[in-house]
């Protein structure tokens, strides 16, 4: 596994990701910190949902080691409801526009899979689009990419929003990494083709969307395979059920207690340390981009684990 993450990481050590007129240099792992400005996403819905708030927590972010900030007005936490654009931007843009003023230099992305709330969002200083859908749900998104310059991250998912946390399209055969990873190539291509420069590319294998703790796994373990198609990857674990599933196997064997799965309750922090497990599998097997709530540990963590892949 260490030699896969060692050729991944000499690959990515010098690439530039351009973000609109920022330069994002990949030379060591990107800690993406999440704030979600929404009332229910799953374990911080409504903390950050004022402006106030929410600039108070890019604040604490930031000293905490966070290099790109990733703003979300819309939860994809198993049965969230869509949220139209025009309160989706009420949600963000004050809180983007916020952010901005303070940080100028800051790389700032947007979580939206709306064209709309994109190009509003990118007018008033986001410089990244994170689309959960790989643009698929909205047709005007790759002109606004591509018109923009911006960065843009294109996650797997499958099916609208209401569905992508569930397990409603999770089907691939007998090839679930191949499966992901030709999904995702069709929409490096199609955004390519539509004017998207390659160097503003972010993939990301979309764990725990629309797939089973297994199938989330399996990519997690073969990012090697998403990685050769060339472009920067960035993994989002934070969290997801998959950790938590293996945080009360591993509880189980350890204690020899076999509870059933829903009766193994962990706090946000114990999530947290075994979402840090999870991430730094992912950077020795290449990903460079880490999308997490709990940044203060990953920078730390990560950075270690960094020091020793690289000597």
């Amino acid at each position: 596994m260490i030699a896969v993450g060692e050729r991944a990481g000499a690959l990515l050590e010098t690439r530039r990701l351009r973000a609109g007129p920022q330069e994002i240099v990949l030379d060591r792992p990107i800690v993406v910190g999440i704030l979600n400005v929404t009332p229910d996403s799953f374990t911080d819905g409504g903390n950050f949902f004022s402006p106030s708030a929410a600039v108070a927590h890019a604040r604490k972010l930031i000293s905490d080691g966070a290099d790109i900030i990733d703003i979300g007005g819309e939860s994809t936490r198993p049965g969230a409801f869509p949220v139209d654009a025009v309160e989706e931007i009420r949600r963000v843009v004050p809180v983007i526009a916020a952010v901005r003023e303070r940080w100028p230099e800051l790389p700032i992305s947007v979580d939206t899979n709306k064209a709309e709330v994109a190009e509003t969002a990118l007018h008033v200083g986001a410089t990244m689009i994170n689309d959960v859908s790989a643009m698929r749900l909205d047709p005007l998104m790759s002109r606004v990419v591509a018109k923009n310059d911006c960065a843009i991250v294109l996650m797997h998912s499958r099916g609208p929003v209401s569905e992508m946390a569930s397990y409603e399209h999770a089907n691939y055969g007998g090839d679930v990494v191949g499966t992901i990873v030709a999904e995702l190539a069709s929409r490096a291509k199609h955004a390519e083709a539509v004017g998207v420069s390659p160097d503003r590319i972010v993939l990301d294998p979309g764990l725990g969307f629309s797939k089973r703790p297994e199938h989330s796994r399996a990519i997690l373990r073969a990012l090697d395979s998403l990685i050769a198609l060339g472009y920067p990857v960035m993994v989002g674990p934070s969290r997801k059920r998959f950790v938590r599933e293996a945080m009360a196997a591993g509880l189980a064997a350890a204690t020899g207690i076999d509870e059933p799965l829903d009766a193994a309750e962990f706090s946000v922090a114990e999530r947290d340390a075994g979402t840090l497990g999870a991430s730094v599998v992912g950077l020795t097997q290449g990903a460079m981009l880490f999308r997490v709530h709990d940044v203060r540990s990953h920078r730390r963590a990560l950075d270690v684990a960094w020091s020793v892949l690289r000597a």
